[in-house]
């Protein structure tokens, strides 16, 4: 051998001679079955291979090539193995020269096959997998740099490659012997190293041929319904790609997730997982430049999982049935693989996204339209849940961006509707986003006994974008807490997120007035429980009433002097001994105990004004103290329509037909004489006229900083109308006939201006 190689190297113009000699020497004792002459030949070759420099390659390959191939084609076992162990030394060999008629077709095709063997010796069986996914790791070390060579990511190449890959990592998942080999030598050990080369090698022109196949094989051996295995691939996949090319795998399943939207509940499931899952592992590139394409992909989704639910059938031709349980599943993994998404996204696109979700939130009377209406309901659920799980890890310095206008209406207009899980999941929704210090998990429990030093306080006053949030959308967010009161079908869950919702407020967003306007809600409330006019439970008012105990004691320790404390203690000390069921504890459990009949509520049980009151004056509350003699009421508004209620419109045109003043068929003409005393009276008087007119144009300039726009143009349309209806009393006086001598007109059908009149009476 060591005379050869010299001879090689001195005359390397003689080494393609030397290998064809070589080659046909192998295949004359490969055909008389001498394998101990075919292992020296090929070992010599090998030699060979290795010696010769880099220039002088290309003059052995052919002939080495044509011999693996010959090797490879026998039916033992053993030469199988030969073959691939003497092409990966080959394909460990660095090339200068390219070169241009090589081929590995045939090599692909039989190492794919070998992945595949299913020999009866298990051992051996195992070694012929490991030869053959290394040949194949060989042939992509080989091709994959070379962009000269053949193209290894070709889908004829890849689809033999990947499934034979997957074939020994899915074996290895199911079956496993322990101890039957080294981890070395196992197969799917082999083919997870060699799967993480093949797809960290991939560019970005081939990462969508490399993954394809991996769908199919999923899809033709039924591997989502397990959903461990297409995982664990996806994991292999998204952790070995170049991670700016990530995305491109995700939307790769999204495509997948639509093409699979009329197969079973169980397969769209495990396509959900896997993304949900590929979301988590890479968290910086995953949704890509088509970050609303991504979403709204899982929101049709989510929405045609309903409609099968509905229908039981997830097909058109109602052949296929689905169970509720199945497509329930699903929906739940959607929402749960939404929220996995939003969390990779920087905060402004999490913004985008939640406005997006919130424009797909059907309502009724608007687009998009509804079908029936459990159906509207079921999807205004699975978005509004949606939505819920992008909120719970938002965390945004500045309210005003995180909670514009756009998207606060349309969420608060959803307090107003009559299902109650409804409104339980927008309370949630809005006490996420506004908790930025996530003290809403401390206040999970309303109870009168809270120590607030559990809760994370802020040390500095608001800042000047939250000063603006809760000027402008503070009364927006009282009249719904009001509202959602008022309901006769909030339950337990409800009340227990009201008084969080209200803790945060006083947590994040509390200065001085706004104190003042939540005890203004506060004891509002607590009319409202003791009104007899209120379609209201027992239940209910013990509730509202708890509510309002809770709250006050809250805040009662954040920053209000002690006499506001002292006298809130007291009424929950009587409320304690002599009326316990209006407290958070006999109210808000599973059994709540609640009094028999009629509730009657002692007034030593109540929060006072006059003395809440007296407890802020001295205090840096007292400035806005003067606000408690205008009780809290809220204002209707436009999104009445939602619910049962009679729209703003209605109330407004309503009020209009009532009120004397706008009836333009009763005139009075009101006279007074004048005197000196009329004067002086009137001069007297002027001070409280100024104020009079002063607290009108505070009420007319606060209407228009908080109504909404539907309400400030009902009340102009009416307004209008009003006009119109002067004016068409003018035209008739206008174009009213003369009296006749008689005294009386006649009716004329025609209008004057309508008479059409002889020439000789025109001048």
């Amino acid at each position: 051998m060591e005379k050869l190689t010299f001879f090689a190297l001195s005359a390397p113009e003689k080494l393609d001679r030397i290998a064809a000699y070589l080659s046909e020497r192998l295949t004359r004792e490969l055909n008389r079955h001498r394998y101990g002459y075919v292992c020296i030949a090929m070992e010599a070759m090998e030699q060979l291979l290795l010696a010769c420099h880099c220039q002088s390659i290309n003059l052995l390959v052919e002939s080495f090539l044509s011999t693996l191939r010959l090797l490879l084609e026998a039916d033992k076992p053993h030469l199988h193995i030969l073959a691939t162990s003497s092409f990966v030394k080959f394909a460990n060999i660095e090339e200068d020269t390219p070169s241009y008629h090589r081929s590995y077709d045939f090599f692909v095709s039989r190492f794919s096959e070998m992945c595949h063997s299913e020999h009866e010796d298990l051992d051996i069986q195992n070694k012929i997998r490991v030869s053959g996914i290394r040949g194949l790791q060989g042939v992509v070390r080989k091709t994959v740099d070379d962009e000269l060579q053949v193209n290894i990511w070709e889908p004829r190449h890849m689809e033999q490659i990947v499934p034979a890959l997957l074939v020994n990592l899915q074996q290895h998942t199911h079956t496993s012997r322990p101890g039957a080999q080294l981890l070395s030598e196992s197969p799917a050990e082999q083919t997870e190293v060699c799967f993480r080369e093949l797809l960290s090698r991939a560019a970005y022109g081939h990462i969508t041929n490399a993954i394809r196949p991996v769908l199919m094989h999923l899809d033709s051996h039924s591997l989502w319904e397990g959903r461990s295995f297409a995982v664990q691939c996806f994991q292999i996949i998204m952790y070995s790609i170049q991670s700016q090319h990530s995305h491109l795998v995700i939307q790769q399943l999204l495509g997948h997730l639509d093409a699979n939207s009329k197969s079973p509940a169980s397969v769209r499931a495990g396509i959900v997982e896997v993304l949900s899952e590929a979301a988590v592992i890479e968290a910086t590139g995953s949704v890509g430049p088509t970050v609303l394409e991504v979403f709204n992909t899982l929101l049709r989704q989510l929405r045609q999982s309903v409609d099968y639910q509905l229908t039981g059938y997830y097909d058109n031709t109602g052949k296929r049935e689905t169970t509720s349980a199945e497509e329930k599943t699903l929906q739940d993994g959607v929402i749960k693989t939404i929220g996995s998404f939003a969390n990779t996204l920087p905060i402004y696109q999490r913004s985008e996204v939640m406005l997006f979700i919130m424009g797909k939130i059907p309502v009724p009377g608007i687009y998009p339209a509804l079908g029936s209406p459990n159906s509207g309901r079921m999807i205004q659920v699975m978005l509004l849940k949606s939505l819920l799980q992008v909120s719970e890890r938002y965390e945004s310095c500045n309210l005003l961006t995180a909670l514009p206008s756009s998207f606060l209406e349309p969420l608060l207009s959803f307090t107003l509707m009559e299902d109650p899980e409804i409104r339980l999941l927008v309370l949630s929704i809005l006490t996420s986003l506004i908790d930025r210090r996530h003290n809403a998990a401390r206040l999970t429990a309303a109870s009168v006994m809270f120590d607030v030093s559990v809760l994370e306080l802020k040390e500095d006053r608001c800042s000047r974008q939250d000063n603006l949030f809760i000027r402008k959308n503070a009364q927006r967010l009282y009249r719904h807490v009001y509202l959602t009161c008022k309901e006769e079908s909030s339950g337990r869950g409800h009340y227990q997120a009201l008084v969080t919702l209200l803790a945060v407020l006083s947590v994040e967003l509390a200065n001085e007035e706004v104190v003042v306007d939540l005890i203004r809600l506060v004891l509002a409330l607590q009319e409202l429980a003791l009104s007899p006019h209120e379609c209201l439970s027992v239940f209910n008012r013990c509730g509202v009433h708890a509510v309002c105990a809770a709250f006050l004691n809250l805040l009662s320790q954040l920053g209000p002097p002690p006499p506001f404390h002292l006298h809130i203690t007291q009424v929950i000390e009587h409320r304690q001994g002599n009326a316990p069921h209006l407290l958070p504890k006999d109210v808000f459990c599973d059994e709540p105990r609640l009094p028999q009949g009629e509730l009657m509520v002692d007034e030593t049980f109540l929060f006072v004004q006059s003395k809440i009151c007296e407890a802020l004056t001295g205090s840096s509350y007292s400035a806005h103290t003067e606000r408690f003699n205008t009780p809290y009421t809220p204002q209707l508004t436009d999104e009445d329509r939602l619910s049962k209620r009679k729209s703003i419109g209605d109330v407004i045109s309503l009020q209009i037909d009532m009120d004397p003043q706008y009836c333009p068929d009763t005139q009075q003409v009101h006279t007074e004489q004048i005197t000196f005393e009329t004067l002086k009276n009137a001069i007297e008087d002027r001070g409280g006229v100024e104020e009079e007119e002063r607290r009108r144009r505070m009420q007319v300039v606060e209407r228009f900083q908080t109504a909404p726009f539907e309400e400030i143009a009902a009340h102009c349309g009416a307004r209008t109308s009003l006009l119109q209806s002067k004016l068409d009393q003018v035209f008739d006086l206008i174009i009213r006939p003369p009296p006749s001598p008689s005294g009386h007109s006649p009716p004329r059908s025609t209008p004057l201006y309508g008479i059409k009149f002889p020439d000789l009476c025109v001048y």
